[in-house]
């Protein structure tokens, strides 16, 4: 499930890009923010539907080895642990992760697709993670498990090809592979038992939280003059050409959400805006966002322009 960071992410994204267009279509740039949004589950679900393949290109390397003019032991006897794999087994039946995939048309059929699996499944079994799992005389669900946790987080999140192959495939993409990897990773952390077949994945955000990102998008755009206004006001002895643009979207933004999110404290917009800052704009960034953001809540609360309610929501 996304958080609020990185739905506050997939706004300042869509803005930077509608401020780059020059768009002023407000409902065509919802519905881009809202698709890139969606696109990010289509990435999970890619992750979640691609084990099935690699325990099948296991049977095949098998079937392959036994047919060998000249076979060894090993060919005849072989080691069947990844291919009878419980926790991949329950993957494959898992209704909920069948469901999304139907729905999605998402699946790992395509020729390209098949020959991106199949290099990282190559790979991985030159790995020592595999290496000691498959010599490991252990045989249970748990370890089955973790196993596949472990080879996700070292091999398979981190194999360039297949980023490589996300990159291409969706813009939208580039800078969210390392979110969906943690999707997954909880997600897989939350089967139990061989039994799980039932169990629900995670869903792509609470229903209230569409509403968070619409309504922050459409203010920061309806408030846009008005806060470069503020913007402006608060850095007299900085030349506006000087501020990079992605630091006024980010404090556009944040201010922007503090008058419009009334159960949101103001410092929690300004600390999450302040690490947004650190990965998309300039080093420096961080500092300059944080001391005139906080300058300007301060004054816009005397003012009474910021308005909070509940306890603790005023600072």
């Amino acid at each position: 499930m996304l958080n609020r960071r990185h739905l506050r992410i997939k706004v300042l994204q869509t803005l930077y890009a509608f401020s780059q267009s020059q768009n002023t279509n407000l409902v065509a740039g919802e519905k881009e923010l809202l698709h890139g949004v969606d696109r990010m589950y289509d990435l999970y679900i890619y992750y979640l539907t691609m084990f099935d393949s690699f325990t099948h290109f296991a049977e095949l390397r098998i079937e392959e080895a036994k047919r060998k003019k000249f076979t060894k032991e090993e060919d005849l006897n072989p080691n069947l642990k990844f291919v009878n794999n419980r926790f991949i087994a329950l993957l494959k039946e898992n209704k909920a992760i069948k469901d999304a995939s139907i729905n999605t048309k998402i699946n790992w059929s395509g020729d390209v697709e098949q020959d991106v699996l199949v290099k990282l499944y190559n790979s991985f079994i030159k790995n020592e993670i595999y290496i000691e799992y498959m010599e490991s005389k252990e045989q249970s669900f748990e370890e089955d498990k973790k196993f596949i946790i472990k080879l996700f987080k070292k091999e398979i999140c981190n194999f360039e090809l297949l980023i490589h192959y996300f990159e291409e495939k969706s813009i939208y993409w580039q800078d969210d592979i390392d979110l969906v990897c943690s999707m997954v990773i909880k997600t897989l952390k939350t089967f139990k038992s061989p039994e799980d077949t039932e169990k629900a994945i995670l869903p792509l955000y609470k229903d209230d939280e569409e509403d968070f990102i619409k309504k922050l998008f459409r203010k920061a755009l309806d408030n846009l003059t008005d806060n470069y206004a503020i913007i402006a006001e608060h850095t007299r002895n900085w030349e506006s050409d000087r501020i990079a643009l992605m630091d006024r979207l980010l404090m556009n933004l944040a201010i922007t959400e503090a008058q419009v999110f009334p159960y949101i404290p103001t410092n929690v917009t300004l600390n999450e805006y302040i690490e947004i800052s650190k990965f998309y704009s300039t080093p420096k960034s961080n500092s300059f966002i944080n001391g005139i953001l906080d300058k300007i809540f301060s004054d816009m609360q005397k003012e009474g322009t910021i308005k909070k309610v509940g306890r603790g929501l005023i600072k």
